[in-house]
């Protein structure tokens, strides 16, 4: 099995739009099948200069600057945005890509960029999560020419045209979380991709195990979620150069090591192999150093044929 390999930022921490189409046309360039980003507004230590950037208008620029590389957020937050609106601004940056957008979707988490930003925060937000799930997933598969109605505890819509529609028909949806029943069964809902954010490496198979139950208490077919991982990236040619990259995102190299792809080629080869062996078919490698490109060609040039 190919283990499918993407390229994850975090810009919140500092990174203008410039610096992530960088990022992104490189991703494209080197042959990484995606380019993702955090869907966030405030920064989680440090000073976050310049400034947020918006997921869906970086993306939406994105896609008129690159031609093949998949483009998603890890993930959106439920809470930022109405369930019509987001499923209109996807849909037309699906459009814009010709065809290239995945949404990840979740609760949202993170009470202080909601109070920075005047951004309603509930304490229970499960449900506007599920019924934003079924609104967008609702929308984009109403036939042209009739109407979308939806009633919810969260949300109303009535007489919705549906509009406009992703190139692809099907926006492809990630969904993560560490629930042990909502979760999954959440995911084997709705969802195409099944992600686990930053896991513990000896819980990755055992919550695999879990996904694919939920799978087949759903009637669905075993194998028709895509496991995937997002885990942070730093690889060296050598232990010096690691090091360096350590520093640079301000990690300790034994720690990056027991819970990243981190290491020489050869530590990152064995990780990933070992991942697949678990049964992840996807991993998203998140970048902190975004203007480190040749961390990238390293990757794809000395890692990926490896594999």
């Amino acid at each position: 099995m190919n283990l499918d390999l993407r390229i994850f930022t975090e810009p919140q921490q500092g990174a203008s739009y410039d610096t992530q189409l960088a990022v992104a046309q490189a991703t494209e360039t080197l042959g990484f099948s995606a380019f993702f980003r955090s869907d966030h507004y405030l920064a989680m230590g440090g000073d976050g200069l310049p400034g947020p950037t918006d997921s869906w208008t970086t993306l939406a620029g994105i896609a008129r600057e690159t031609s093949t590389v998949r483009l998603g957020t890890l993930v959106s937050s439920a809470t930022f945005r109405l369930p019509g609106v987001l499923a209109i601004q996807v849909a037309q940056v699906d459009q814009m890509s010709g065809g290239r957008v995945e949404l990840g979707l979740g609760t949202g988490w993170f009470a202080a960029e909601h109070a920075a930003y005047g951004i309603p925060f509930p304490d229970k937000r499960f449900g506007i999560l599920e019924e934003q799930l079924e609104i967008l997933t609702g929308l984009w598969g109403t036939p042209v020419g009739e109407t979308y109605d939806f009633a919810g505890q969260h949300y109303t819509l009535a007489d919705s045209p549906a509009l406009p529609k992703p190139v692809q028909g099907r926006i492809p949806i990630i969904v993560g979380g560490g629930g042990p029943r909502r979760t999954p069964a959440l995911a084997a809902r709705f969802a195409d991709e099944y992600n686990q954010a930053f896991p513990a490496l000896d819980s990755i198979g055992p919550r695999i195990r879990v996904i694919e139950k939920a799978l087949a208490d759903a009637g669905r077919p075993a194998g028709s979620l895509t496991q995937s991982v997002a885990l942070v990236l730093a690889v060296g040619s050598d232990e010096a150069e690691f090091s360096r990259r350590a520093a640079a995102i301000g990690r300790e190299p034994a720690e990056l090591r027991e819970h990243g792809i981190a290491g020489t080629v050869a530590e990152a080869v064995d990780r990933l192999a070992s991942l697949r062996d678990q049964g992840v078919e996807r991993v998203y490698l998140q970048v902190l150093d975004q203007q480190d490109l040749d961390h990238l060609d390293l990757v794809a040039r000395e890692v990926v044929p490896q594999l």
